[in-house]
Parts: structure tokens; sequence; C-alpha cells
């Protein structure tokens, strides 16, 4: 195994700054896009846990796109939750 890599002071400010500013929009963006997924798939798929939304024919067009995705998309939306998920937890203002 090799040793880890040094780090410069160049590269800790730059992730420094990158936290400092970009990191929430970063995260933001993937829920966003998380979200998205979600509601595109349950439009395509929905009828796979009881949802039909659009007809079954449009449906089968675009199925063999989606196919690599339906497992974890299934295991994301039915999964349990808790009551805390819902929430954000950004300290806006502070």
């Amino acid at each position: 195994m090799p040793p880890p890599r040094e780090v410069g002071w160049r590269e800790k400010l730059r992730q420094f700054v990158y936290g400092l500013t970009g990191y929430e929009f970063a995260r933001h963006a993937v829920e966003v896009r998380a979200a998205l997924e979600n509601m595109f798939m349950i439009i395509l798929v929905g009828d796979m846990i009881g949802l039909p939304v659009i007809p079954p024919y449009y449906s089968l067009r675009i199925l063999p796109y989606v196919v690599p995705e339906i497992s974890t998309w299934k295991r994301r939306v039915l999964r349990e939750r808790e009551f805390s998920d819902v929430h954000e937890h950004h300290l806006h203002g502070v």
C-alpha cells in the first residue's frame, strides 16, 4: 500500500474556500437531482409500487433506458424513513 499523499497548503486553501462557498450549492444540486429522478421514475414505472400514472405504452418505450436504475430506485423509495429525515438541518443566517 503506497503512503498517503501529502496535501499542500494550496490544496488545503482550495478545499476550505470550496467548503465556504460552494459546498452548500453542490449539496442542494444533488438533492434536487435526486428529487427529479424520483419523480421521473414514479411517472415512468410507478405501477410497480401501485401508482399508475401514464399509459404503459410510453413506459415500455422508455423502459430499456431505465432498467439498470429500477432496483436502486425501488430500494430508495420504499425504505423506511425516520421523522427527522424530512427536515433540513441547514443553519441559514447563523
